[in-house]
């Protein structure tokens, strides 16, 4: 099953509850009915909303990242892992499970105290810092998805107000709301927070060596590479911006004995002889800004789905979460620090140059130099992560998009898929093969000091 099936319904769907004012009469009575509900559960312990108050805020960002054009799959990380922080802080402050990442994670300042000896209501924590998070993180979207935030806000407010006394629900939103402040305070100078031009620089210089990256594509805005200072950005769980390095990729060669020439014919040939099942996995894979919830919102999606399977408890649901979104984003920063180190050309610029002058890739090349693969590093660092969340064997079915029309697809542990993610790169005609899997090499060492970390007490 997939719970993301509706994608493209879930800001209709929030929107509606703005526009909505005939139904108010079976509102009242649902009402009646929740408060009715809210005794009956007082009297059998108290009721947790927060799986469905988690649930809900992640269905509408993946929305948002879909539909912001800023988003893209560096910035889309790190969005991501600032929300998951803010859900997992929220949450570990009221368990018995989770200890805070304070100490741990530079960008988890102390958090705030809750006073001894006074209620709180961990549902309304969660939501508050979540809005705050969402408000924040997913700010720059457009006025169609301002108003889905805000009826989104409006709907899960009430349904965590139901049953708690003012005083508890004021104290609770107030703590909630301090401890995500505290946490995009501390969020505002890591580099990545301000993002302009959508991400292409105003004025860049192209290298001028055979091998340098050139733009490959004739939309003037990419005529110069996206985000080329993301490297520099301020890592979540690296000791410093040199962590988990890579070699040099193939020297740059167009003599037919070199090993740079053979990758580039290993990208011609395959692409030339695609099986229909090739074809699948490089469109699976390949999430698109504005049209997916791109690579990072594509494994969050994998999260959900399994937490459903399985119905894990909140506190297991914001670990995988908040673990996911420090390894992407950690990922992205690595490898868009090599990416701009090495500045290599992309393959089509490439086998046009030298094998094949007419040759189209099956996927449309992305404007950033190739080497590493961010696919692969961010797949790595997640599958690495996972696997020790969950172990391995662990089977799952990824049904991402299956409402865009590509049937869900079974794999038998994280690094089957984190390997098809990789490889769906060269079968889309985007990366050689050096790129792909010294990439997964360097995910999984960014899945390392990811698993480094203590979280369960």
């Amino acid at each position: 099953m997939n719970i993301f099936k509706d994608f493209s319904a879930t800001l209709a769907v929030a929107l509606c509850i703005l526009a909505a004012p005939a139904q108010a009469q079976s509102q009242d009575q649902s009402q009646v009915q929740s408060q009715d509900q809210a005794q009956d559960q007082a009297q059998a312990g108290a009721r947790d909303d927060r799986a469905q108050v988690l649930g809900s805020w992640y269905r509408m960002i993946l929305e948002l990242v879909r539909h912001t054009p800023t988003y893209s799959p560096p910035v889309a990380s790190r969005a991501f892992a600032y929300t998951a922080l803010i859900a997992y802080e929220a949450t570990a402050s009221g368990s018995d499970r989770l200890q805070s990442l304070t100490g741990q994670v530079a960008a988890v300042p102390m958090p705030p105290l809750r006073e001894d000896g006074l209620a709180y209501d961990e549902d309304v924590i969660l939501n508050t810092a979540l809005a705050h998070a969402v408000d924040v993180y997913f700010s720059n979207t457009g006025p169609t998805g301002q108003r889905a935030k805000a009826a989104l806000t409006k709907q899960l407010d009430a349904l965590t107000a139901e049953g708690t006394d003012p005083d508890t629900l004021a104290r609770s939103q107030a703590y909630g709301a301090a401890l995500a402040e505290a946490i995009i305070a501390a969020s505002a100078d890591d580099g990545g927070a301000v993002v302009e031009n959508l991400g292409f620089p105003m004025t860049y210089t192209l290298g001028g060596e055979p091998q340098d990256w050139v733009p490959t594509s004739l939309v003037q805005l990419q005529q110069a590479p996206l985000l080329p200072a993301w490297g520099q950005n301020r890592p979540f769980t690296l000791p410093d911006g040199e962590a988990c390095p890579l070699p040099p990729p193939p020297a740059y060669s167009e003599d037919p004995g070199s090993e740079f020439y053979k990758q580039a014919m290993e990208v011609y040939d395959t692409s030339r002889s695609l099986t229909d099942e090739q074809k699948i996995i490089a469109r699976f894979w390949s999430d698109d800004p504005m049209l997916s919830p791109t690579p990072p919102g594509h494994w969050v999606s994998i999260i959900f789905e399994i937490a459903e399977r399985d119905a894990l408890p909140v506190e297991d649901r914001v670990n995988a979460l908040v673990r996911l979104g420090m390894a992407v984003s950690d990922g992205f920063i690595v490898n868009w620090r090599d990416k701009y180190r090495y500045d290599l050309l992309r393959p089509v610029t490439y086998i046009r140059r030298v094998i094949d002058p007419k040759w189209e890739p099956l996927l449309i090349t992305p404007p950033f130099p190739e080497y590493p693969s961010g696919h692969s590093t961010q797949s790595g660092a997640v599958a690495q992560v996972l696997t020790a969340t969950f172990g391995t064997p662990f089977p799952f079915t990824d049904s991402t998009h299956e409402a865009d029309g590509l049937a869900p697809r079974d794999f038998p542990d994280f690094w089957t898929a984190a390997r098809e993610a990789g490889i769906s790169r060269l079968y889309g005609g985007i990366h050689f093969r050096a790129a792909i899997d010294l990439g997964l090499d360097q995910g999984a060492c960014v899945g390392d000091h990811v698993n480094a970390l203590k979280t369960w007490k």
